[in-house]
C-alpha cells in the first residue's frame, strides 16, 4: 500500500491508496500507545512474573499432522516482546514518512496479545486451536452483517437496519425450522425475512427519499418490538414445537480438515461458515473484478455519471439493498439454527451495529470487514478463554471489549476513511 504526503493546514497527512488518511497526530498517538502497552508487557507480564513460570500453547487438535505443544518461559518472552513493541512505537512516533503505519501498529498489538495470553495461562495450558475456533464462530454473524452493509452502501444506501434484519432472520429461522423440522426451510425463510426488511428500507429511502438513518432505526425498533412480543405470545407457550432448538451439524471437508491449527476450525464447521467464505470471495470478486461491481460502485460514487452511460441507478440500489437484507437475514439465522438453536428476545445483542463498525474498519471492502470481524470475534472469545483460565479480571470488563472496540473504530481511532461519495444521499433520476 503506497502513501503520498499532502500538506493540510501546516501538517502532513498520509493518504494511502486505500483512501485511509492518517494524520501526524494520530500516527504519533499510535506510537505512544505502543510504548505504553510495552510497559505493561515489561512489568506486570514480565519482570513481576517468576522466572520459573511457564506457559504451554497447544497448536494441534484432531489433525493427522501433530504439532508439538509450544512451552516457553513467560518472563523472558514478555520482556523480549516488550522491547520489540517499544521499538515499533518509537519508529511510529519518530519516523514521519514511514508508510506502513497500520502494519506496524498491528504487529505491536499482536505482540501484546501473545504476551497477555502467556501471562494469563502461566502455569497452565492454553489450546490456541480452541481460541481460533471460538473467534471464528463469534465472527460469523458480524461477517454477514458487514457484507450486508457493503452491498447497500457501495450502492449509496446506508443500512442501519442490520440489527433488525438479524433479529427477524433469527426468529423466523428458529420458528420455521422447529415447526417444519426442516433446517433448510428455516434458513430460507430467515433470509427471506431479512430481504423483506431490506425491501422496506429500499422502498422508503429510495422511493420517498426518507432519511436512511431514521428509517433504519425505525426498522430496528420495529423488529425488536415484534420479536419480543411474538417470543412471549407464540414461542414461549409452544417451546417444544416452535422453538425446539434444531441446529445444523458440522460438515468436514476431507483433507482440508486435517490442516494443522486452522483445519478443524475452518473446514469442519456448519453451513454458515462455508456460506460466509463463499459470499466473501464472491462479493469481493464481484465488486472489484466484474462489470456488475463497476456499475454498483459507480452508482455509489457518482449516480449522475452512471445514469449518463445507461445504468439504471434506482434499480441497482433496490437490488443491492434487498440482497443486503437477504445476507443479513442469513446472518440472523446463524444465531439460532447455526449456533444455539433456540431464539430468545434480544439475542443479537447489538451485533448488527458492531457489523457496521466492522464495515467501516474494513473500508467498505469485504476482506477488510473480515479482518475487523475476526478482531471483534477474538475480543468475544477472550472472555470465555480467560474465564477458563481463572484470570482475576472482572467478566463485565471482558464483555464490554467488542463494544469498546466498536466505539474506537467509529470514533476514528483507526484513521479517517472515505465512504462512497453518495452514501446516504437520495437520488432523483434526471
Amino acid at each position: 500500500m503506497t502513501t503520498v504526503a499532502l500538506p493540510v493546514k501546516g501538517e502532513e497527512r498520509y493518504v494511502s491508496s486505500e483512501a485511509r488518511i492518517i494524520s501526524d497526530a494520530r500516527r504519533r498517538g499510535m506510537g505512544i500507545a505502543l510504548v505504553l502497552i510495552s510497559l505493561l508487557m515489561l512489568f506486570p507480564f514480565g519482570v513481576d512474573v517468576s522466572r520459573h513460570d511457564q506457559t504451554t500453547f497447544f497448536l494441534s487438535t484432531g489433525t493427522s499432522v501433530n504439532i508439538s505443544p509450544l512451552t516457553f518461559g513467560v518472563r523472558g518472552v514478555s520482556i523480549g516482546l516488550a522491547i520489540a513493541c517499544a521499538a515499533l512505537g518509537v519508529i511510529l512516533f519518530a519516523t514521519g514518512r514511514f508508510g506502513r503505519v497500520f502494519v506496524i501498529f498491528s504487529i505491536g498489538i499482536a505482540m501484546f496479545l501473545w504476551s497477555f495470553l502467556a501471562w494469563a495461562a502461566r502455569g497452565q495450558t492454553l489450546n490456541l486451536v480452541g481460541v481460533i475456533g471460538v473467534t471464528l464462530i463469534s465472527a460469523i454473524p458480524i461477517i454477514f452483517g458487514s457484507l450486508s452493509g457493503v452491498m447497500c452502501e457501495r450502492a449509496g444506501v446506508i443500512n442501519i437496519a442490520i440489527e433488525g434484519q438479524f433479529l427477524i432472520g433469527a426468529f423466523l429461522a428458529a420458528m420455521v425450522a422447529s415447526a417444519s423440522n426442516d433446517l433448510w426451510l428455516g434458513l430460507f425463510v430467515g433470509a427471506l425475512g431479512g430481504g423483506i426488511l431490506g425491501a422496506l428500507l429500499a422502498f422508503l429511502s429510495i422511493r420517498y427519499s426518507a432519511d436512511q438513518i431514521i428509517v433504519g432505526v425505525v426498522i430496528v425498533a420495529f423488529a425488536t418490538g415484534l420479536t419480543n412480543y411474538l417470543t412471549l405470545t407464540l414461542l414461549a407457550p409452544y417451546q417444544n414445537t416452535l422453538n425446539a432448538g434444531y441446529v445444523f451439524g458440522n460438515w468436514a471437508i476431507p483433507l482440508l480438515d486435517k490442516i494443522p491449527i486452522i483445519g478443524p476450525d475452518v473446514f469442519d464447521q456448519n453451513i454458515f461458515v462455508y456460506m460466509a467464505i463463499v459470499l466473501l470471495v464472491a462479493i469481493q470478486t464481484g465488486l472489484f473484478r466484474t462489470r456488475w461491481g463497476l456499475r454498483v460502485r459507480a452508482v455509489g460514487e457518482h449516480p449522475e455519471a452512471a445514469e449518463t452511460v445507461g445504468i439504471k441507478v434506482l434499480r441497482v440500489r433496490y437490488r443491492n439493498v434487498i440482497l443486503g437484507g437477504v445476507i443479513a437475514g442469513i446472518g440472523g439465522a446463524s444465531f439460532t439454527i447455526g449456533s444455539i438453536g433456540e431464539f430468545s428476545a434480544g439475542m443479537t445483542a447489538g451485533l448488527g451495529f458492531v457489523a457496521l463498525a466492522a464495515m467501516i474498519f474494513g473500508r467498505w471492502r469485504p476482506y477488510g470487514g473480515l479482518v475487523a470481524a475476526l478482531l471483534f470475534g477474538f475480543a468475544n472469545s477472550l472472555q470465555s478463554t480467560l474465564a477458563v483460565l481463572n484470570v482475576p479480571i472482572n467478566s463485565n470488563f471482558l464483555t464490554m471489549a467488542p463494544y469498546v472496540i466498536t466505539i474506537a473504530v467509529v470514533s476514528g481511532l483507526v484513521g479517517r476513511v472515505r465512504a462512497p461519495a453518495y452514501d446516504g444521499k437520495p437520488y432523483r433520476p434526471q
